[in-house]
């Protein structure tokens, strides 16, 4: 069955862009066709990591909710780019726009939030879909509500920070009035010398719900800067085998 996965974070700067164009990537290589729609339309940026850039991009998520296109006209193919071997593996990326004027009329006028779902439903269908990632705005509005509300899986991101954890806390509870059929949680920027299975126990036991990941701080990311997804270009780093972790619990 085909699933929608919203990835969302409280808070800003916890690398849920990141991890989201991790999870796609790897879910691709596993011989399924996927989507990522990044829905942070304030602050957009997950289409960098495939290597999108402005003139590569017709289309934006922007243009859809603004009546210029239809919803697939905004996907961009980057199966080839990322290296994926070809089959039924495909990887699509649905991006907003970087334009400062399409971004100061989302925060001057707004959007419809059910123009956004009743897109994502098409995306699914008209895409041929198995699964479809959501890249959230942190935080709780209305469209991030919604998103959430139809999905499949959510995973929550979030650093070992006093301030994530409050935020966190109010996310979880969210998530369970709206029913999320599969909620994990996953810890990022944790340093190495931390004892990960003791900050996985704390997570636990502090938010009562499932860790499916501990994502470890790495100098390899700092240097990567964006610039690449991670796990093609490190396929046997502990960041990249705690993703696959994450993906595990989600695709369950």
């Amino acid at each position: 069955m085909p699933k929608i996965i919203s990835v969302h974070s409280f808070r800003g700067g916890t690398g849920k862009s990141n991890l989201t164009a991790n999870l796609s990537y790897l879910a691709a290589m596993q011989g399924n066709r996927v989507g990522v729609i990044d829905t942070d339309i304030q602050s957009p940026g997950v289409h960098v990591l495939f290597g999108l850039i402005d003139g590569q991009i017709k289309n934006s998520l922007n243009d859809y909710l603004w009546g210029r296109c239809p919803i697939e006209a905004t996907a961009c193919d980057v199966s080839a780019s990322v290296g994926l071997p070809g089959g039924p593996a495909r990887l699509f990326i649905i991006p907003s726009s970087l334009n400062a004027g399409d971004i100061a009329r989302v925060l001057r006028d707004g959007y419809d939030p059910a123009l956004l779902n009743d897109g994502i439903a098409a995306l699914m269908q008209r895409l041929a879909l198995d699964i479809l990632f959501i890249d959230t705005h942190p935080g709780v509005n209305e469209e991030t509500l919604l998103s959430i509300a139809i999905s499949d899986a959510l995973v929550i991101l979030l650093r070992p920070d006093q301030q994530d954890y409050q935020g966190t806390a109010v996310t979880i509870d969210l998530a369970r009035r709206l029913a999320v059929p599969n909620m994990v949680l996953a810890l990022n920027k944790v340093l190495p010398l931390f004892d990960m299975a003791s900050i996985k126990e704390q997570a636990e036991t502090t938010f009562e719900a499932p860790v499916a990941g501990v994502l470890p701080l790495s100098e390899d990311m700092v240097r990567l800067a964006s610039s690449d997804i991670f796990a093609r270009r490190f396929p046997d780093h502990p960041f990249t085998q705690g993703v696959r972790q994450i993906l595990s619990r989600l695709l369950v």
